[in-house]
């Protein structure tokens, strides 16, 4: 790197983040260690790239890092390390993160959001339920979360409820997957049917997940004529056959 970049904080971020998506750790970090004045993007670059490459666990050395030195995270850092708990799965680091964002941070949508998905994920669903039942502006993403997070938790019904519950405009792609998979995996044959008929856009990803539905009660033969029917006009989908 030629020397007039090496004090450059914008062009070492870059720097740090396009090693980290190689799969460059040790790089990014010899860089990181060689800037001396290091703001809340730097420290913000370094954990997003432990949460990229298996490594979140050091993402929380480096938010102990932040605090000696009283460098302040922003919204960016708290939903990294926030990440960094939902792959940790371990509730211990998830309440002790929580515990210090400033309430006017856990009251921001995307940290909201962040929060249902980091508790679901980590077996919590009441505390996810409470994050979600404080959010005031909740989007597609927040329901989204948690219906998944419902799913995860192996509570069909709930999710499939909360999904009756949300705004039609707000249904997505993604919010369909997600229930059908809620029911799939509870066993709520009449409830996935239901929901995948009602569903105007059948996507191959949609249809496939109905198929794993039927598949796992044992329902072939309909599984079988949903392939049929899509393959009528599409090309056959190798996933739906896995």
């Amino acid at each position: 790197m030629p020397e007039n970049y090496r004090n450059d904080n914008i062009i070492l971020t870059s720097a740090i983040d396009m090693l980290m998506k190689f799969g460059d750790v040790e790089s990014a970090e010899r860089i990181f260690r060689s800037i001396k004045a290091k703001g809340a993007n730097i420290y913000g670059a370094l954990m997003n790239g432990y949460n990229l490459n298996g490594e979140s666990w050091k993402c929380f050395k480096i938010f102990e890092e932040m605090k000696k030195k009283d460098i302040i995270p922003d919204e960016i850092v708290w939903n990294i390390l926030i990440g960094a708990c939902s792959k940790s799965g371990m509730l211990h680091h998830c309440q002790y993160i929580v515990n210090q964002i400033p309430l006017n941070i856990q009251n921001k949508i995307r940290i909201q959001t962040a929060l249902i998905d980091m508790w679901g994920k980590c077996g919590s669903i009441e505390n996810a339920k409470n994050v979600f039942n404080l959010a005031v502006d909740r989007d597609t993403i927040t329901y989204n979360a948690m219906i998944n997070a419902f799913c995860l938790n192996g509570m069909g019904s709930q999710a499939a409820e909360l999904y009756r519950e949300m705004p039609n405009n707000l249904r997505d792609h993604v919010s369909q997957i997600c229930v059908l998979n809620a029911c799939s995996h509870a066993g709520l044959l009449h409830e996935a049917r239901t929901i995948f008929n009602e569903i105007s856009l059948k996507t191959e990803s949609i249809i496939t997940t109905m198929v794993d539905c039927l598949s796992r009660l044992f329902m072939f033969d309909e599984a079988q004529q949903l392939i049929e029917d899509y393959e009528k006009t599409n090309t056959p989908s190798i996933v739906m056959y896995s």
